[in-house]
């Protein structure tokens, strides 16, 4: 008889994780057993495949290398913790307790291919799912008193789960009467369009039909919602799971499930049809990411990144709540045909609430180009240069046919702006995500003589410095660059170098937003392990972080982002957004900086230009209002503890319509897409900078700076 070994202590430890899961089975109802959701396509096997080969991949092929052990299983314990139930409406403490006995355990578990965590959570969250559907009605049925003064934390980080079902039955007591009235008021403001006489008194009270009508709403669309949570297949709860342990890495390392890349290979194609918003998922909830250049959303005006979508529905329809929706099911809500309406319940980030509606249309590509036009300054003609993105038709390049990019439009847009002899130049580079890297060398080299633009470095920690290696310069005038917290990855590269070399003056936020990585897709179909010879369904792919950006000065643009020569009052200043806020991200840090020569052509003095630049910040209108506007939106964001009753929130309605139109007031905001017509031609570049107070400043530095000078604001 052979002597064995003692068993590891991984497998002692799996072991022990197996044990608890069959306690947290036991615990549950033998109902909950019975009805948990079973998926026809489910396949063990190939669950336990994907799950090696991303023990595997992760740590071999991500830019930090970082072994996947207990310190990323507790990361990506949290992370799952968060998806599962982002708005602590289902889980108990007890439930929470249960699942904590996993959380150091995920990498036994992928290593081994025993998963078991993905099956806890959704017996768990399917069994408190089916208690609150039997709450819901009852609740309903009571009624509320609308007048009463009670209070809801709205910000899951504050709030803990509940520790028993009677307070979780309360947090759905207040959730539930918070959502009548809610639509109480948009069916009272609706009616009172016809009959204003209803608008003089708002108390639920006098509006009994009214109420019983939003109560009918609320109730349908609640069963509606707790339907689909509870029928999420088993195979969505560990694809879930597997996103979960990518994304412990960083932000920006995803397991994409098949269905996932599909959409993304879609969407990289430039397939864009519907309202024109990226989204991601972030802890269960659908978030806007960017607004695409001459999309729907960009015309209409009112979504605009970091806002949260609640619910969705098509015009005179019921909202459908997106909360805890896999973003593959609420873009299919959120896409129609053009020409068509859809209405999407948002959540502001500063708290309001309000229900957008927006035309459906396809992207106008033309909107998604680089624009310019000239604008006076007194009798000074300075040039405005917009660049929405780093775009490039590789589908075509490779085709063999004429491929359109950013470079050659750039060239030729500076090409017909020194026709015009302008004698200044803003480059807008707010909202632009990045694009293709080449394109953002290209580009720099339109206004620099040659030299090097970035460094980029790989997980083996080699350093490649990519270089403009024309010395002409087609642009040699006084040049200023504008950002703001959306200028991300390949516009931060553009400005970062144009901003080391002194050859431009930059204006925007506090910080651009600081992706200073670069991510590559790998299949796993193409990955297989060389001893798994049979053949399984699309096993998806991992988008992974592998390269990071350094400027030429030797610190990354990761994290930090772009720090402005001027930093302008703005209206996301108290936004928490950008790299340095998503969980996990890679930290700054720096290299060795490489040898480049300083612009010694036309530029504006820095002191010079800031002095001009705060003088007409103080002096205009619009900038008065953005302080004004962030100020109190800084204060409605911190205020997450909300009135549940009729004059707190109707008072919160109306001064979210005020703040809205005093933005619009001074030209920050586009016309009010909820007029009858529905009619919202977008607005000519031209009218465009007429508005813009961002651009207007940048405008007075230039004119004053140079030798012909005009007026301020």
């Amino acid at each position: 008889m052979t002597s064995q070994s003692p068993p590891s202590a991984s497998f002692r430890r799996f072991q022990l994780i197996t044990t608890l899961f069959l306690v947290v089975l036991l615990a549950l109802t033998t109902e909950g057993l019975a009805k948990k959701p079973t998926s026809e396509d489910f396949n063990a096997d190939r669950n336990q495949l994907i799950a090696l080969m991303l023990s595997q991949q992760l740590p071999a092929q991500h830019f930090s290398h970082a072994p996947l052990d207990n310190n990323l299983s507790q990361r990506a314990f949290d992370l799952y913790l968060r998806q599962l139930d982002p708005r602590k409406r289902f889980l108990l403490e007890s439930d929470v307790q249960q699942l904590n006995a996993f959380a150091g355990y995920i990498d036994d578990e992928l290593s081994s291919g025993r998963i078991v965590l993905p099956d806890a959570g959704m017996t768990l969250l399917n069994d408190r799912i089916r208690q609150v559907e039997g709450m819901i009605d009852p609740l309903l049925d009571q009624g509320f008193d609308f007048n009463r003064e009670e209070y809801l934390e709205l910000d899951a980080k504050k709030l803990e789960f509940a520790k028993n079902i009677k307070q979780l039955e309360n947090r759905w007591h207040l959730m539930l009467k918070m959502q009548v009235l809610e639509s109480f008021f948009e069916l009272l403001e609706t009616k009172g369009k016809q009959q204003p006489d209803l608008l003089t008194n708002i108390d639920p009270e006098l509006h009994p039909a009214l109420i019983q009508e939003a109560v009918n709403k609320v109730r349908e669309s609640t069963h509606r919602s707790l339907s689909r949570l509870a029928h999420q297949s088993r195979q969505d709860h560990y694809d879930r799971y597997f996103d979960t342990v990518a994304r412990a890495y960083d932000p920006h390392t995803d397991y994409m499930a098949p269905t996932l890349k599909e959409d993304f290979d879609i969407q990289m194609s430039g397939s864009l049809e519907g309202i024109g918003a990226l989204l991601r998922e972030d802890e269960g909830l659908i978030k806007v990411a960017r607004i695409i250049p001459g999309s729907a959303a960009e015309k209409q005006g009112q979504l605009q990144a970091e806002d949260t979508i609640l619910a969705v529905a098509e015009k005179r329809g019921e909202l459908i709540d997106i909360s805890e929706m896999r973003i593959r099911e609420a873009v299919s809500l959120i896409r129609g045909p053009k020409g068509t309406e859809v209405r999407l319940s948002v959540l502001k980030p500063d708290g309001t609430r309000r229900t957008i509606s927006i035309i459906r249309d396809v992207v106008r590509i033309e909107e998604t180009y680089v624009k310019s036009t000239v604008i006076r300054h007194g009798n000074t003609p300075v040039g405005y240069l917009r660049i929405p993105s780093f775009y490039r038709d590789f589908t075509a390049m490779i085709n063999g046919k004429e491929s359109r990019n950013v470079s050659d439009d750039t060239t030729a847009e500076l090409i017909s702006l020194k026709r015009q002899k302008i004698e200044g130049l803003v480059l807008d580079l707010r909202n632009n995500g990045g694009g293709a890297l080449t394109d953002a060398v290209q580009v720099s080299g339109l206004f620099l003589p040659g030299g090097p633009v970035v460094q980029v470095k790989d997980a083996q920690g080699v350093i490649r410095v990519l270089e403009d290696e024309d010395p002409a310069v087609l642009y040699d005038g006084p040049l200023i660059v504008l950002v703001n917290q959306f200028s991300a990855s390949a516009s931060e590269i553009l400005a970062g170098a144009l901003q080391d070399y002194g050859r431009a003056f930059i204006i925007g936020g506090e910080h651009t937003h600081g992706k200073g990585t670069v991510q590559a897709m790998m299949d796993l179909n193409k990955n297989l392990p060389l001893f798994h010879l049979q053949k399984y369904d699309d096993l998806g792919a991992l988008k992974l972080t592998i390269q990071k950006f350094y400027r030429i000065n030797g610190h990354s643009t990761q994290y930090k982002g772009i720090e402005p020569d001027l930093v302008l009052p703005s209206l996301f200043d108290y936004l928490e957004t950008g790299e340095k806020y998503l969980d996990y991200s890679l930290p700054w840090d720096q290299v060795d900086r490489v040898r480049y020569f300083r612009w010694q052509g036309d530029r504006l003095g820095k002191e010079q230009s800031r002095q001009l630049g705060s003088q007409w910040v103080n002096r205009s209108p619009a900038f008065k209002t953005i302080k004004e506007e962030t100020s109190k939106a800084r204060v409605r964001a911190q205020q997450t503890l909300t009135g549940v009753f009729a004059a707190s929130m109707w008072k919160d309605r109306q001064v979210a319509k005020a703040t809205r139109d005093e933005a619009k007031a001074v030209g920050l905001l586009q016309e009010d897409p909820e007029d009858e017509t529905g009619q919202h031609a977008a607005k000519k570049i031209e009218d465009q900078v007429k508005s813009d107070p961002y651009i207007q400043v940048a405008v007075h530095i230039l004119g004053e700076s140079l030798p012909a000078s005009g007026s301020g604001p």
